[in-house]
């Protein structure tokens, strides 16, 4: 495993996007979200997207120039079409919109329609919450399908992971969740290996339970929602409020996006507590409750305190500042041909 330092691998992953086409904004903003994906653990969603972000970029179903368009804009609200761009830089450029007009409204909402790939959510919760400020994401893709609705058999949804981040006078309230038992990424992998899943997460193409995922990638079938067989309805219900939120709101769903390459939808919330009982009395609210948490007696399986959603994330990123973000040596041995390839400096293991 490598250790590389956080600057210096942003400015690499920057680098290999920018050398693959993709304007300098974009790839510095999507190296910024793929690192923090890796330093809080993440690392589906870090660095090692590189390779197919650049094959994307080749292919043209990822647009490394341009802008989005405004769709409707009320101060209060916007909505976007994101043209292909880079999830990434078109949910860090709303973020930092919501947040900026959060000030003067309180509660900005943001959606963004047919938007490329946008990384891991927990991994943009911090440039909200250290600025004090509340935030929540949802994201689906309305041009694939993985997920069948609860009692069915046919998939309809995607995932649909859901992200919040909450202030504290410390570490953040990270929560960052699919509707789905599992994940696209985890499902393919595991596949990929030959491997099974730990339990039935999954359907067969008849809707019979399974724990063998090339069902889903083979065969036909579909991951269940999250709650499995016999709760799914829960996590069937919040994937289809993800999906009416970002689709519905953004006009860029199921409706009128044909199967095929990514065309992501999100919606984003940024809320100031200055707005209601002010970041004082929340943070009050957040620490306490945090306290009462972490404090619980654990439970004797669990094998150590009770965490709070964040806290594991908090203490990796941590451990990256201090001696750098790992990267497998497999993924780094890949990435430094990239390089090569295109001209690019490799930086040093820290």
């Amino acid at each position: 495993m490598a250790r590389i330092e956080p600057g210096a691998l942003a400015a690499f992953a920057q680098a290999l996007l920018a050398s693959a086409g993709m304007e300098a904004d974009k790839a510095a903003a999507t190296a910024a979200v793929l690192v923090e994906g890796d330093m809080i653990g993440h690392d589906t969603h870090g660095v090692g997207l590189l390779p197919w972000y650049i094959d994307e970029l080749a292919a043209g179903r990822l647009a490394g120039a341009g802008s989005y368009d405004v769709v409707a804009d009320r101060g209060a609200s916007f909505v976007w079409n994101g043209n292909s761009l880079p999830g990434a830089w078109l949910l860090t450029e709303a973020l930092d919109l919501a947040c900026e007009r959060a000030r003067e409204f309180g509660v900005v909402t943001g959606v963004i329609g047919n938007a490329h790939h946008t990384c891991a959510l927990s991994a943009f919760m911090r440039r909200v919450t250290e600025r004090g400020l509340i935030v929540q994401m949802h994201v689906s893709n309305p041009a694939a399908s993985r997920v069948a609705p609860y009692g069915g058999t046919q998939p309809v949804l995607t995932p649909n992971p859901i992200a919040a981040g909450f202030p504290t006078s410390a570490d953040p309230v990270l929560i960052d969740v699919s509707c789905s038992i599992t994940t696209t990424t985890m499902t393919q992998s595991l596949a990929a290996r030959g491997e099974r899943f730990p339990e039935p997460w999954a359907l067969t193409a008849a809707g019979e339970p399974t724990d063998d995922p090339r069902e889903v990638t083979e065969r036909g079938g579909s991951m269940m929602p999250l709650g499995g067989a016999l709760k799914g309805h829960k996590g069937y219900g919040l994937g289809l409020m993800v999906e009416l939120l970002g689709q519905g709101l953004s006009g860029r769903g199921r409706a009128n996006t044909p199967a095929g390459p990514l065309a992501q939808s999100a919606f984003l919330q940024v809320m100031d507590p200055e707005a209601f009982a002010g970041l004082a009395a929340f943070t009050a609210q957040s620490d306490h409750l945090a306290d009462l948490c972490r404090s619980n007696p654990p439970a004797a399986a669990n094998g150590g305190p009770v965490r709070v959603p964040g806290d594991a994330a908090a203490a990796k990123r941590r451990r990256a500042w201090a001696e750098g973000v790992p990267v497998a040596d497999a993924l780094w041995q890949r990435l430094a041909g990239i390089a090569g390839a295109a001209g690019v400096a490799v930086p040093a293991a820290a």
